[in-house]
């Protein structure tokens, strides 16, 4: 196996299995969309919590080049944590979420 389909693979099995963690509150959906096409992956929260409309991303990213970006992650245990414990190397990993400036002091790869 390649080291992108790899990376596909390893991708979307964290954000399904993110997808299976139902909010504690509130009648939230959690849905995953996966366009290989585009290797652009999320999964995110619809629904309602009281009389408040819950809509957004939880976790998006892309694939591009040979490295991911996280685009965004709202989680607690942080995706690119998940995505080391896979065997996946910081050099691999890009915090887009970071600004450019920063990210050549965070660990990761800088793009």
């Amino acid at each position: 196996m390649d080291k992108i389909a790899k990376y596909r693979q390893i991708v979307q099995s964290i954000l399904l299995a993110h997808s299976q963690i139902q909010p504690a509150y509130g009648e939230i959906e959690m849905e995953v969309l996966f366009d290989q096409d585009r290797d652009r992956y999320q999964v995110l929260r619809a629904g309602w919590l009281q009389k408040k409309r819950v809509y957004g991303v939880l976790i998006h990213i892309d694939l591009k080049g040979e490295k991911i970006w996280i685009q965004y992650d709202g989680t607690e245990v942080g995706v690119a944590n998940e995505l080391m414990e896979q065997g996946i190397p910081k050099t691999d990993i890009v915090l887009a979420y970071h600004s450019p400036f920063i990210r050549q002091y965070d660990g990761f790869a800088v793009s």
